[in-house]
Parts: C-alpha cells; sequence; structure tokens
C-alpha cells in the first residue's frame, strides 16, 4: 500500500501532505527508493548509493517533521551528479582520472539543500566532466533511457534525467554548460531548469566552462524546480560570481499571470536538422499557446548556424585552462608507467582522461594558441557578444522566446558517438541561453510515434526565473 502510494507521487506538495498526516514516514520513502534504485540498477544512472547515511538522517527528519521544525526540503529525497562535491563522498566526475577522489567540503548548493532537510540518496552517473550529449563519456558507461533502453538518456547530466523518469529519487540537482540539464530532461520526459548565469553558486562544481556553467533542477513538476532553486540560488561569499540580485519565494509564485507576448524563433524550424515530428509538435504547441489568448510570433535569430561553433570555441578554452590541473601529481589517478615529472604528467593526463575530454582539452588550447588566439577565441568573443545583444533584444519586445530543446529525440546508443560534429549539433537549439546567460527551462511536450518523450524550450529575461517558471507551469 505504501509503495503504491509513493509511487503515485507527481509533485513533492503531495509527499510533504502525507508526511504531516503521518500516511508516510520518510523512512519508507528511503526504502522505496533504494529499492526502486537496485531493481533498476541495469540503467546504470547510480554510481553510488548511500543507504545506511539516508536512513540516519530520514530519522533525525522525521523527528523535526514530527515537532515541526522541518525545513522546506524535508523528505525530498535527491540524486547528486557526479560533479557536484559532498564532503566525505566520492566524486570522480565520471572520469578515470578522478578515481577514488573523496571530496574535502560540499559545494553551497548541497549545504543548502541538507540545511533543508533534504536527503542526497547517491552520486548520478554523467559524461566524463560534463562533456557529452548523450552520457556515453562516461568512464562507468552509458546511461540508458527508461523509455526505450536501447536509446541515450542525454548529456550531460543523463544519469539525473533517467533517475527522476525512471522514479529512482524525486528531484535530481545536477549542472548545465550548453544544455546539460535541459537536453537530458527532453529526452527523458521530465522538467530540467538552467538558471540564470550566477543565480546559482558554482563553488564545489568540478569547472568546466567557468563562464558558462550553473547548477539547476531536474523535476517531475515545475513546482519542484521553482522549490528547489528557491533553496539553492543566491549570494555566496564563496563564489565571486554569484550574483547579489533577491532571490524570490519561486515556489510560490506559480500563478497563471496573464496573456503573454512570445516569439520562436523561425530558423529552428526551419532547420534542415530538426526532426519532422518535433516540428510539428512545436507548431501545435504555438497554436495551443495562440488559443489560450497569447501572441506568438516569428522572429528572426540568423546567427543561429553560428551558435554552436561559438560556444564550442570558447568553452573548450575555458576547459583546456580548468582541466589543467588534473595532472597525475595533486590528486586522483596517476600513472603507473610514469618514471619522471614529464613522464607523469604525460601518462596520467593520456590514460586518465577520455577520447572526449582529450579532444576538447587538444582544441581548447589550439585555439588560446599564439597565432590562432585572435582567428578563434577573440573572435567568438565577439560573436557571444552579438549572440547576447540579439537574445536581449528579442526579449525587449517579447516575455518569453520558445524553441524545440533539441532537433532529435533520443537517438540510439552508439549511433552517433563515434561523430563529434553531428553530437555537437545536438546542443544547437540549448546554447543560445547558455552564450546569452538567460535562464532557460525545458517542460515535457508528449512523445512521438515511437513513445519517445519530446520537450519544448522556453527562454525567459535575467533574473526573472519567477515568471518564466509561473508561465512554464501554466503552460
Amino acid at each position: 500500500m505504501i509503495k503504491e502510494l509513493i509511487q503515485s507521487y507527481t509533485q513533492f506538495s503531495e509527499v510533504q501532505q502525507h508526511l504531516k498526516s503521518g500516511e508516510v514516514n520518510v523512512a519508507d520513502l528511503v526504502e522505496y527508493y533504494t529499492d526502486r534504485i537496485a531493481k533498476y540498477s541495469h540503467l546504470n544512472t547510480f554510481l553510488e548509493i548511500f543507504k545506511d547515511e539516508a536512513l540516519e538522517r530520514a530519522a533525525l527528519i522525521q523527528e523535526k517533521i514530527n515537532n515541526g521544525t522541518a525545513g522546506k526540503l524535508a523528505g525530498m529525497i535527491i540524486g547528486l551528479k557526479d560533479n557536484i562535491s559532498y564532503k566525505g563522498h566520492q566524486m570522480t566526475a565520471s572520469s578515470k582520472i578522478l578515481e577514488g577522489y573523496q571530496a574535502v567540503y560540499s559545494a553551497t548548493v548541497v549545504e543548502r539543500i541538507l540545511a533543508e532537510d533534504a536527503i542526497i540518496i547517491g552520486r548520478l552517473n554523467c559524461d566524463e566532466f560534463a562533456m557529452g550529449a548523450s552520457n556515453e563519456t562516461s568512464y562507468f558507461g552509458p546511461v540508458k533511457n527508461f523509455a526505450n533502453q536501447n536509446k541515450v538518456s542525454g548529456g550531460s547530466s543523463g544519469g539525473s534525467a533517467v533517475a527522476v523518469q525512471a522514479d529512482l529519487c524525486f528531484a535530481s540537482i545536477a549542472s548545465d554548460t550548453g544544455g546539460s540539464i535541459r537536453q537530458p530532461a527532453a529526452f527523458c520526459g521530465v522538467v530540467g531548469l538552467k538558471p540564470t548565469y550566477s543565480r546559482v553558486s558554482r563553488y564545489g562544481v568540478v569547472a568546466y566552462a567557468s563562464s558558462f556553467d550553473q547548477v539547476g533542477p531536474i523535476a517531475k513538476s515545475v513546482a519542484d524546480a521553482a522549490l528547489i532553486l528557491e533553496v539553492i540560488a543566491g549570494n555566496d561569499e564563496h563564489d565571486a560570481t554569484s550574483s547579489q540580485t533577491p532571490v524570490a519565494p519561486y515556489g510560490q509564485m506559480l500563478e497563471d499571470t496573464g496573456k503573454k507576448k512570445i516569439a520562436y524563433i523561425k530558423e529552428t524550424l526551419d532547420s534542415d536538422g530538426l526532426d519532422p515530428e518535433i516540428k510539428e509538435n512545436v507548431l501545435k504547441q504555438i497554436e495551443q499557446l495562440k488559443s489560450k489568448g497569447h501572441t506568438v510570433e516569428p522572429v528572426s535569430f540568423e546567427y543561429l548556424d553560428y551558435v554552436v561553433a561559438t560556444y564550442y570555441i570558447l568553452t573548450t578554452a575555458e576547459a583546456s585552462s580548468n582541466l589543467a590541473r588534473y595532472d597525475g601529481v595533486h590528486y586522483g589517478y596517476r600513472s603507473p608507467n610514469a618514471t619522471d615529472l614529464m613522464s607523469t604528467y604525460k601518462k596520467s593526463r593520456s590514460e586518465g582522461f577520455g577520447d572526449e575530454v582529450k579532444r576538447r582539452i587538444m582544441l581548447g588550447t589550439f585555439v588560446l594558441s599564439a597565432g590562432y588566439y585572435d582567428a578563434y577565441y577573440a573572435k567568438a568573443q565577439k560573436a557571444r557578444r552579438l549572440i547576447k545583444e540579439k537574445m536581449d533584444e528579442i526579449l525587449l519586445s517579447y516575455d518569453f522566446i520558445i524553441t524545440p530543446t533539441t532537433p532529435t529525440p533520443a537517438f540510439n546508443i552508439g549511433e552517433q558517438i563515434t561523430d563529434p560534429v553531428v553530437m555537437y549539433l545536438a546542443d544547437i537549439f540549448t546554447v543560445g541561453a547558455s552564450l546569452a546567460g538567460l535562464p532557460a527551462i525545458s517542460i515535457p511536450s508528449g512523445k512521438n510515434s515511437e513513445d519517445l518523450p519530446l520537450g519544448i524550450q522556453i527562454i525567459g529575461n535575467r533574473f526573472k526565473e519567477e515568471d518564466l517558471l509561473a508561465f512554464a507551469n501554466n503552460f
């Protein structure tokens, strides 16, 4: 009976209600999710489970619920992407080079969810160092999509999306550099939110591209994503780039806010690479919005063909710098074949990093090198400015921009991994918001003829997550 009850939950408010009434207790939730994780271990979502620790926390949190002192997330079972530090626990960024590394401090987002009585159930598989669009670059193997186990989960937060999709935890905390929350959320039929750049502290999150990386939630509902954002957002003295803009009570601001003016980027729907069923789905959603009284108009975004190139030049340059610290000397993997300092660096990095990470480090080093810096990196920075200004210009006239989240539904495992260009183009619709630092959310938008989930992306104004979440909640 309790199992069926827990299985029926679609948003966290239902869990809270039953925890208060005593129909369910926190230990029941931990047992339910750890049992499901074991049952669906073949999906390869979790790299490690913290069952004993979770049960200990469950007892303490249950006591708080009983005496009315529990936090906002009391009883929420959360999975943590394996690039976010949790003190005393392993964190590998799904890479051999960090094998055996144990975090010596917790990320700010971890401290904040724990302070509100969430329970972290385990570490979630992801693309190595968050570099990938299919969760196939992980040292620990690909994550399988729960809708069809021959399909990819999306990346880089594939484990985080499938864990929510397959009901292995209630929500997950992940990171998004160019679509790493939104793309897998679309492939898995769940909600994925990338907040405004600097809205959430990056302290304790493994750096990939520091001017893009942002932490956000993957959840079953927009309401749950809003509640989690309310907890994790805000200034942090440990992250100089985190914004001092006040945090709104997002979870309480989800009412319908009336008729909106919405732009859709016509180049996204005219794109040759767009799956016909996704195009049909988005056009149907546009008509539905119009029927509800919203104004929906096409706008031109002439830089669409340049966003992927701009994104990959800048992010690989930042990755080249950020990943220089993984050298076989300080921590993590050290090659047993090394004979001196130089061979320690060369062999540890060659053996410790996977192909995709090495590809991006080399590309980033190339675009930063003498003779090529101006031709590539400096030019990409100028292109980023133009893209940002164009997105801002559209959002001066419109409340939101909508696009497909992805050009295709989830593809077969192994189908595209050998072609980096095809893989990079999987991010074509998500990287624009990342380049501009804007908040964006992917919400489920039905299924295609093969029963695979589809997603639609909504982009909002900087630091206006309350408007974005309210609109997405009522979509």
